[in-house]
């Protein structure tokens, strides 16, 4: 990532000299918007999401260039490093702060202050919108909170070993330990052993419990390397010992998220940490699917550990070689939470594709089957995933920013299930805000390395191919307490 980021810098300190060969040559305004599967993808109705957007908006081009979700970053960043800059494009918090100190971001700050969106009286995030800003300046945009992920239990398996849902981790293991004699499987997967963005420890909390491999500020106002604290080693020691004890799936070293919910509709693991909120309806619904028992307990944070964290949300930015910066944000930012048309096709999607308030009938021939009346608010069934309804587009409306406009019709009372709101609510009851790392140079020199080497010996400690101990000093080894030293000092440096 930092040869990508120093072509990126190069690109950006020249664009003075390069912005009038972007100019657009006729009347329409073409904005090339780059987003990962977050936003509806070609098969569940892309085509017709562009479409609308244009419809609401005359006289723009709207051009979706949409790598598969896994691949997302590889694909972006080789996209900002070739200097075929897309306008918009969707960027987690840890690319964020790095575009946005290598230049390559426009500044949005006045323009959000100068919006509809902020003025509209609508509007309640604007505690995340101030932890968007770095150095004061805002490069990014989010219509939603962060959100984060619970640990759900299957309760047809608590049922199956006669157990009640676990408060303490000394519970919690117990019941792991519970299932696997009973199912003769592991108890809990997850896509990696560790994230590859903040806040990286939210697939295995139980486990990381106070732990972070990542830059922290103490109370103190320092900064530290957490890979490098005695919490992580804690950490470290309890997944090897769960994978050795066959409670956590080796697979998880190569799982993507899409592998470990499959494996979870499939009915191999009944502990799964994910997404609160509306991915309680979709795993619910997709193991009803299989013709399992979809009844999921959500687990309150472990007696004495920390709260689940509340992720800094992907923001929506537009790059430094956009040709009218302005125009883009009026048209594509300060209309996603506009309060009416624009807002429902973010939120629901398209009338007719993914939800309808005609008459009909709904998964036909099953026994979930359900007929609406005429002006009935309901979603539709999945274009790819036959016997499942749509749930929403790019905006969750539990995590949106902003209420829709007095008198404009709310589908949210409609179309979000209990176990979503139940979800939702106990997340948001007990969870606590991840924060951006200010970029250094330091950083964008070394922290790509840094996070693989730490990868690599997270990998190795869990599947028990080296200890603890040998870990931590293979990160010396390899250079990487030298490496972290250097960024914590960068850090420090900024107070």
């Amino acid at each position: 990532m930092k040869k990508l980021l120093a072509v990126v810098l190069c690109l950006a300190m020249a664009l003075p000299c390069m912005a009038g060969a972007f100019a657009e040559s006729t009347d329409t305004v073409k904005i090339t918007m780059m987003v990962d599967t977050t936003v509806v993808d070609q098969n569940n109705g892309r085509d017709a999401f562009e479409a609308r957007w244009e419809e609401l908006h005359p006289g723009y081009d709207l051009e979706i260039i949409q790598p598969d979700h896994s691949a997302y970053y590889d694909v972006m960043q080789q996209r900002m490093a070739s200097g075929d800059w897309p306008d918009v494009l969707i960027l987690s918090s840890t690319y964020y702060a790095d575009y946005a100190a290598a230049g390559a971001l426009w500044d949005m700050t006045e323009a959000w202050e100068n919006s509809q969106t902020k003025n509209s009286g609508r509007f309640n995030g604007d505690s995340v919108i101030e932890g968007l800003k770095i150095d004061g300046k805002l490069y990014g945009f989010a219509p939603t909170r962060g959100n984060g992920c619970v640990t759900y239990v299957k309760k047809a398996w608590l049922d199956a070993v006669e157990m009640e849902t676990p408060t303490t981790y000394e519970d919690y293991i117990k019941m792991c330990e519970a299932f696997v004699q009973k199912f003769g499987t592991y108890a809990v997967s997850a896509a990696g052993f560790v994230g590859n963005e903040a806040p990286f420890v939210n697939y295995l909390p139980e486990f990381y419990q106070d732990a972070y491999p990542f830059f922290v500020q103490l109370e103190d106002g320092t900064w530290v390397d957490g890979f490098t604290q005695d919490s992580m080693k804690a950490a470290l020691q309890r997944i090897q010992d769960a994978v050795a004890a066959g409670l956590i799936d080796k697979e998880t070293l190569t799982n993507k998220t899409s592998d470990a919910r499959n494996k979870f509709y499939d009915d191999k693991f009944g502990v799964f940490t994910y997404w609160a909120g509306t991915w309680a309806t979709n795993l619910k619904t997709n193991l009803e699917a299989n013709n399992l028992d979809g009844t999921l307990v959500a687990l309150k944070p472990l007696e004495g550990l920390p709260q689940y964290y509340d992720r800094v949300p992907p923001v929506w930015c537009i790059t430094n070689k956009c040709a009218d910066p302005q125009k883009v944000f009026d048209a594509f930012i300060d209309t996603m939470l506009d309060g009416g048309d624009t807002q429902m096709l973010w939120t629901y999607g398209v009338e007719g594709v993914h939800w309808s308030k005609s008459a009909g009938t709904v998964l036909a021939g099953t026994e979930k089957e359900k007929t609406y009346e005429e002006g009935q608010f309901h979603m539709l069934e999945n274009l790819e995933k036959a016997g499942t309804l749509y749930t929403k587009n790019h905006i969750d409306p539990m995590l949106s920013l902003a209420s829709f406009a007095e008198g404009y019709y709310d589908p949210k009372a409609d179309s979000v299930k209990p176990e979503a709101k139940a979800a939702a609510e106990l997340f948001n009851e007990n969870s606590r805000l991840a924060s951006i790392v200010p970029a250094t140079s330091e950083m964008s020199e070394f922290n790509g390395d840094l996070t693989q080497i730490k990868s690599q010996i997270i990998a190795d400690i869990a599947l028990g191919n080296i200890s603890v101990e040998q870990g931590m000093q293979q990160f010396v080894d390899e250079g990487g307490q030298e490496m972290s030293d250097a960024i914590v000092e960068s850090l420090n440096a900024l107070n």
